[in-house]
């Protein structure tokens, strides 16, 4: 057995021990057994255990209580206070939020990636129209309707097609997001589909230096066309817009350009006298555009310039251009003979209705077999050439053509080769022409010659004249 012997008490003064410390152990020896005392009850006063949650520092520690945890002070002071508020569950999905956000614009280039944002904010949906619908940027741009990123893992935007393509969709609407689109340094392609995005084409979006191909028409875009435009463009359609002032010559001088489309514009004063682009499709018509047309390269297949202010005579520019396929030269002034080589280029679509042409017409060749030609209110004399023959459609009212008819056009009419013979308005004195297929119209109306009923009755309901001139305009032509 041990027994606790305790050391003799000395005069030493006492040593003090820190709060919270303990004095030494007592010395232990060993003794004879003896019974132990019983236990007396701890007075109800009495301190806790010091190993208890609640135990108090010893009396002369009393003094300077150690102040309990700041965040625990409102609890403490009531005996009923509530617990510390949570924080709010919404933490959660919104750091969800923020870490997919970061995830996505990582997928893509940061500059790319704000650019596109800019286009979302600035454009909208027109009533029934849910491109946008797409464009949630918790996920990867790259898969957002219209967009493409590169192949090769820069991570960069190549090309925006803004708008739903199908046929009849609705569009977009608002400002035209210039300075947005600029920033797309790699953009190779961009296009718009026809709505109501205003604004203007800024310098900067047209001279992309990766642009080939831009296509911003039917929209309500306004303002000059920039003097500049990316050196490697291929395609460029900025038709039925507003634009206005004149077309920049650095337009037509870009070694790639193949395509030009800047009709149903405000577009005023001359063609430029320089085209070196190798042009293939060149359409200017309806602006208000005035002087001559220069010479183009012969590289054209599609030519319109219909509904300007041009003039002059153009059979010289015409003549260089041997693969022309489609010509609209119509609602202009132009004057002097019609070029007989243009029925030879196999022309599929010849347009020179309401000019000032004159002269007889001397086709070198026969037209292309079912082709359309209107070479109606002009001034052209002579007789109807027989290399019409092979046209699907010939309009030539409107003039002052004499004579009979060929027996080839007229065959041509009554076999439902010539879907439309309208002849009507010229001084002709002979049509030989019977019956004709339920499928052709025929008119030869306002002419020296009563025409048959069958081909009276095909003329159009709005000419208004009579089935035949007066006999004092025919003067001695036979009838």
């Amino acid at each position: 057995m041990w027994d606790i012997t305790y050391p003799r008490p000395t005069r030493q003064r006492r040593k003090a021990f820190p709060c919270g410390a303990h004095p030494p152990r007592l010395a232990l020896q060993r003794t004879r057994p003896s019974p132990k005392p019983p236990r007396r009850p701890a007075p109800a006063s009495s301190p806790p255990h010091p190993t208890s949650p609640a135990a108090q520092p010893p009396p002369s520690c009393r003094s300077t209580p150690t102040p309990p945890p700041t965040h625990l002070i409102g609890v403490m002071s009531h005996p009923r206070a509530s617990p510390p508020p949570r924080r709010p569950r919404l933490l959660l999905p919104l750091l969800l939020l923020l870490l997919a956000a970061a995830a996505a614009e990582a997928t893509l280039h940061p500059v790319d990636y704000l650019a596109l944002q800019a286009v979302r904010r600035a454009l909208s949906d027109l009533p029934g129209s849910r491109f946008f619908a797409s464009w949630d940027f918790t996920a990867d741009p790259c898969g957002f309707a219209g967009v493409s990123c590169s192949p090769d893992g820069s991570t960069r935007v190549v090309a925006l097609a803004l708008g739903d393509p199908r046929a009849g969709a609705p569009g977009l609407s608002g400002p035209f997001p210039s300075a947005a689109v600029s920033k797309l340094s790699a953009l190779a392609s961009l296009s718009l589909v026809p709505g109501r995005v205003t604004g203007a084409l800024s310098p900067a979006v047209a001279a992309l230096p990766a642009l080939r191909f831009l296509a911003l028409a039917g929209n309500l875009l306004s303002g000059d066309l920039p003097p500049a435009f990316a050196p490697g463009l291929r395609t460029v359609d900025l038709s039925k817009n507003a634009f206005t002032g004149r077309v920049p010559l650095s337009l037509l001088q870009l070694r790639d350009l193949r395509t030009l489309v800047l009709s149903h514009n405000a577009l005023s004063g001359e063609i430029p006298r320089s085209v070196r682009a190798p042009l293939v499709h060149l359409d200017l018509r309806s602006n208000r555009l005035s002087g001559g047309v220069p010479p183009l390269p012969g590289t054209l297949m599609y030519l319109s310039l219909a509904g300007n202010r041009l003039s002059g005579q153009v059979g010289a520019v015409l003549r260089r251009l041997p693969r022309l396929a489609f010509l609209d030269l119509g609602r202009n002034w132009f004057s002097g003979e019609v070029p007989g080589e243009l029925f030879a280029f196999r022309i599929g679509y010849l347009q020179l209705r309401k000019n000032a042409f004159s002269g007889e017409l001397r086709p070198t060749g026969r037209v292309a077999a079912g082709a359309t030609v209107d070479l109606s209110h002009n001034a052209l004399s002579g007789r109807v050439p027989p290399e019409l023959a092979t046209a699907g459609a010939v309009y030539l009212n409107g003039n002052r053509f004499a004579g009979e008819v060929p027996r080839e056009v007229a065959a041509a009419a009554e076999a439902g080769r010539m879907r439309v013979l309208f002849l009507q308005d010229n001084f002709l004195t002979g049509i030989a022409v019977g019956g004709v297929p339920a499928s052709a119209a025929v008119c030869a109306h306002w002419n020296c010659v009563a025409p048959p009923p069958a081909v009276v009755a095909a003329c159009p309901a709005k000419g208004g004249r009579g089935r035949r001139r007066p006999q004092a305009q025919c003067g001695g032509r036979r009838g």
